[in-house]
């Protein structure tokens, strides 16, 4: 973060970090609110005498864009993001990633943005959840030939959300302790992704796992939100 003119700037992005792996925040945005606190009219250090205070927290920032929706420098903050380039020489704004195609696979809600996927269903895969059974559950759901749903997913910080698109209605709620991996099938079907969770993840000698599977629109979407889910909990393994 840096301090410019009383706000707070996004200097450079942590490898690794959620902002880096959800890849909608660019340096050079401004961060005006963390969980409602306001940070207009900030002083050195004031985001982070905020974020110690909500440590351990699930984080809602409020951000204003550099970026325009067809790429272009949002006008008023010119002058600012020049000035922050003399303050820092190293400093580029980033034209990637590209703006979000919101009309086919992402929808806005309450300030998030969500995936549109397809939910093709679940199976039940005996009491281990390691990333290999992903591999005899995906093919069991598509050999079930159910009618795919319309959902919405909501890769959060601490959790994952699935409704119904069409009714809201809550098709599964899961925080990142309960999934034991994720991941995709090497060959065929490479939108097509899923997860297993425990029925009892505080006693994993004694559980049942689930397999979940869904469908995004392309392989590098489905990757996208592997890695986000991955990168959400320690507890969450990854193979692509």
């Amino acid at each position: 973060m840096w301090y410019l003119g009383s706000r707070v700037f996004v200097l450079e992005l942590l490898e690794g970090s959620q902002a880096k792996v959800d890849k909608f925040v660019l340096p050079g945005d401004i961060i005006d609110e963390i969980n409602g606190v306001s940070l207009r009219n900030a002083s050195n250090g004031q985001a982070g005498i905020v974020l110690q205070r909500l440590k351990g927290k699930p984080l809602s920032f409020r951000l204003i864009r550099w970026r325009c929706g067809d790429g272009t420098v949002y006008r008023p903050m010119v002058k600012l993001l020049k000035a922050l380039q003399q303050e820092n020489p190293k400093f580029q704004l980033q034209c990637d990633p590209k703006p979000t195609p919101w009309t086919d696979t992402y929808c806005l809600q309450d300030g998030r943005i969500l995936y549109i996927l397809k939910y093709l269903g679940k199976v039940e895969v005996g009491m281990y959840g390691g990333k290999e059974v992903l591999e005899q559950g995906i093919p069991k759901v598509l050999e079930q030939r159910l009618p795919p749903k319309e959902v919405l997913l909501d890769v959060k910080e601490t959790q994952l959300i699935c409704t119904e698109h069409s009714s809201k209605k809550l098709m599964f709620r899961y925080h990142y302790p309960e999934i034991s991996c994720v991941g995709r099938l090497l060959r065929n079907y490479q939108a097509v992704f899923a997860f297993c969770v425990a029925d009892c993840p505080e006693t994993p000698e004694t559980s049942c796992f689930t397999c979940i599977v869904l469908q995004a629109s392309s392989t590098c979407e489905s990757d996208q939100i592997i890695s986000r889910i991955a990168s959400g909990f320690k507890h969450t393994e990854s193979f692509v």
